[in-house]
């Protein structure tokens, strides 16, 4: 079968954004592959002490992701090496090791190591914006272009479809009602401004991979506050507003209409 391989930012990225897809391309047969460039050193702690959980916290996410990979299914995880950089505009932007200050062509050359070894026939990461403007999600989306540019050069070697995981407009209001508005509501309405629905290529239905894809989020402890709207949501609420993941189509093979599945169009490969 293919190949699927993911390039995410931080520890609990893959399950929040694409866990659903990661679950599906496993079940069909797929490998599935996680690049991560960070170890997410500057995230909130939550459920642990500060005090003694901050110095090693690199540690303890690394362990959770580990667990979360156990529950998507993930054939193979690796990481970039690099420091989280927090989010825009905090001192931790200014750790010559972080992500975001890292060389582009060193940092693309980890992960063509990578690609090289794999031979993706999908691979996903974010909008140039990150999503949320975070600058790791932001790096990771250049990376991901120049590593693919310097195999193409190199190599005349592509995968045949590339994927910029994107959050549409109306998933987004959908999210903001889920809140009822507020503080919560409010702060996600300001930092993500979403994607035109015309814009998204693909829509995959995760709905039957909710429940393990809350549990793989809910894997990363650290990162889980237990009074925000994400840990409180009845399940019929949370089905609703993370059923479908969605994509678009940056490079490769495109299809008749809208996507249903990141390997749609593509041959069937002998398992």
């Amino acid at each position: 079968m293919g190949t699927l391989l993911l390039v995410h930012a931080h520890p609990d990225d893959e399950a929040i954004s694409t866990g659903g897809v990661m679950m599906k391309a496993k079940e069909a047969g797929h490998r599935v592959v996680l690049v991560t460039a960070t170890r997410g050193e500057e995230g909130e702690i939550h459920n642990l002490d500060e005090a003694s959980t901050r110095p090693r916290l690199a540690e303890v996410r690394t362990e959770e992701l580990r667990r979360a990979c156990e529950i998507l299914g993930v054939d193979r995880q690796e990481f970039l090496g690099y420091r989280d950089s927090g989010m825009a505009g905090t001192p931790s932007n200014d750790n010559p090791e972080c992500f975001a200050r890292s060389g582009l062509h060193e940092a693309a050359r980890r992960l063509v190591e990578i690609l090289k070894q794999e031979r993706p026939d999908v691979v996903v990461t974010y909008t140039p914006d990150g999503t949320y403007g975070h600058p790791d999600h932001i790096r990771a989306h250049q990376v991901a272009v120049a590593a693919l540019e310097i195999l193409d050069r190199e190599e005349g070697w592509k995968p045949a479809k590339f994927y910029l995981q994107a959050i549409p407009r109306r998933a987004m209001m959908e999210l903001f009602k889920s809140f009822g508005g507020g503080e919560a509501g409010d702060e996600i309405a300001t930092r993500i401004a979403g994607i035109n629905d015309d814009d998204i290529t693909t829509w995959v239905d995760v709905k039957p991979y909710v429940e393990r894809k809350r549990a793989a989020f809910a894997a990363h402890v650290s990162q889980n506050d237990p009074k925000s709207p994400f840990a409180t949501m009845a399940a019929q609420i949370y089905e609703a507003v993370f059923g479908n993941e969605t994509f678009i189509l940056y490079r490769g093979r495109a299809v008749p209409g809208r996507e249903s599945d990141l390997f749609e169009g593509l041959p069937v490969k002998a398992g």
